[in-house]
């Protein structure tokens, strides 16, 4: 296993939930952190409070331009780069039959695009290092949620992409890799527009005992399998359900 001990690490999506708490996570274990989003208050504020080891830099995955410069970033923070967590994301539901073109296509941009070609740019500098990839699913490809359709669709695609890149990038050292959480509070929802802060809580809440081990999980308990996933040398193409057991489509006896 290797130690996180000045690793140079990027992670989209850093100015609250997963990306946040992984931010932390690895900083608190020695590594230069590059955090990124498209809100500048957000992920400066979470910097501030990770300190030194974070940088943050204000950038949407959705731009070629700022893909371009979110590496080169990092690379310079942390003389290099040895690991990417492709965290960043957004939410689009509806039924089929009301769902429009424009922000499905956002939400593939988002979701799918951005991450695959921002992998891309960082090949070059992950292969230097042996590096690793991480990419963040969702237990809605283990659970069918009506409504959620799009959001569905693009994690099914991360985790086949996750597996070609791992084939595609074995020959370089580099790994790839994903972590499919069950049930946290994070905030995509809410920047969504679909809930506020409260009714989102509790909506989570209540998906408690349909985990198996009776409760939801937190940004930690995601971090550390983030974490796991960067150190270990000879895992790829893996695709690590974190969910407490809710992708088990648990019922009543």
């Amino acid at each position: 296993m290797r130690s996180l001990e000045g690793a140079s690490v990027l992670i989209t999506g850093g100015g609250s939930g997963l990306g946040a708490g992984t931010a932390r996570h690895f900083a608190e274990r020695g590594a230069k952190v590059t955090i990124s989003g498209r809100r500048p208050e957000k992920i400066r504020a979470v910097a501030d409070a990770i300190g030194e080891h974070c940088q943050p830099v204000v950038s949407d995955v959705t731009r070629q331009a700022d893909r371009e410069e979110l590496v080169a970033a990092a690379v310079a923070h942390g003389d290099g780069l040895d690991v990417l967590v492709n965290n960043a994301g957004n939410m689009y539901r509806g039924p089929v039959t009301e769902l429009e073109e424009e922000p499905l296509l956002g939400i593939f941009r988002s979701n799918v695009v951005g991450p695959m070609l921002l992998t891309g740019a960082a090949v070059p500098h992950l292969a230097e290092r042996k590096g690793a990839v991480i990419f963040l699913g969702s237990v809605h490809t283990r659970r069918a949620f009506p409504g959620a359709s799009p959001y569905a669709a693009t994690k099914g695609a991360i985790e086949v992409l996750t597996k070609v890149l791992a084939a595609e990038l074995g020959p370089q050292d580099i790994r790839v890799n994903c972590v499919v959480p069950g049930a946290v509070f994070t905030e995509i929802n809410q920047r969504a527009g679909l809930f506020d802060d409260d009714t989102a809580r509790q909506r989570l809440d209540s998906m408690a005992e349909m985990h198996a081990l009776g409760r939801i999980g937190s940004e930690e308990e995601i971090a550390e399998a983030i974490a796991h996933l960067a150190c270990a040398e000879w895992t790829t193409g893996a695709v690590l359900d974190v969910d407490g057991g809710l992708g088990l489509g648990l019922t009543k006896a």
